[in-house]
């Protein structure tokens, strides 16, 4: 059977515990305008992107050096049909020593083909998973900060000036 979740990889050189301080550090690679913490289990925070999309999460696991979880509590997009097409999917991000450096998995666990948002998502998670990794290579990462970042969020918005 074959995994339909979003996934993507990366390897990096930088420690293990380098990268879970840096997948907890998430205004600063996905969006600098994220409310509340994310650095334990049991916090929850707040992510937005203008009226496009809102998801309200929790951490849920903390592995040190190995694994984080995060959990969907409530999510609304502005252009999907079913606004809470996120709601109650899981975010995981798996880290784990390669020969060649630290290797970062992350996967959208129920984000799937069949979701109305998914290419949308695609886009979203490919453009903030690469500022993760700067985030982790450089110590720089490119998060939103308050406008229209990738492809699709541009489009998106463009689509709602005109319509």
């Amino acid at each position: 059977m074959t995994d339909r979740n979003f996934t993507t990889r990366f390897t990096v050189d930088q420690s293990p515990d380098a990268v879970v301080a840096a997948i907890n550090n998430v205004r600063g690679w996905w969006s600098d305008g994220i409310t509340g913490q994310a650095d334990t289990v049991g916090d929850r925070f707040t992510h937005s992107v203008l009226d496009l999309h809102r998801c309200d999460l929790m951490v849920t696991e903390m592995v040190p050096g190995k694994k984080v979880a995060w959990t969907v509590l409530d999510n609304h997009f502005s252009f999907t049909r079913d606004s809470t097409e996120w709601k109650g999917t899981d975010i995981i991000f798996e880290i784990g020593r390669t020969d060649d450096g630290t290797e970062v998995r992350f996967t959208h666990v129920g984000l799937v083909p069949d979701y109305e948002c998914y290419d949308i998502c695609m886009d979203g998670w490919t453009t903030y998973i690469a500022s993760l990794r700067d985030l982790i290579a450089t110590g720089k990462g490119e998060p939103n900060i308050g406008e229209a970042r990738t492809g699709s969020e541009v489009a998106l918005v463009e689509a709602q000036a005109a319509g």
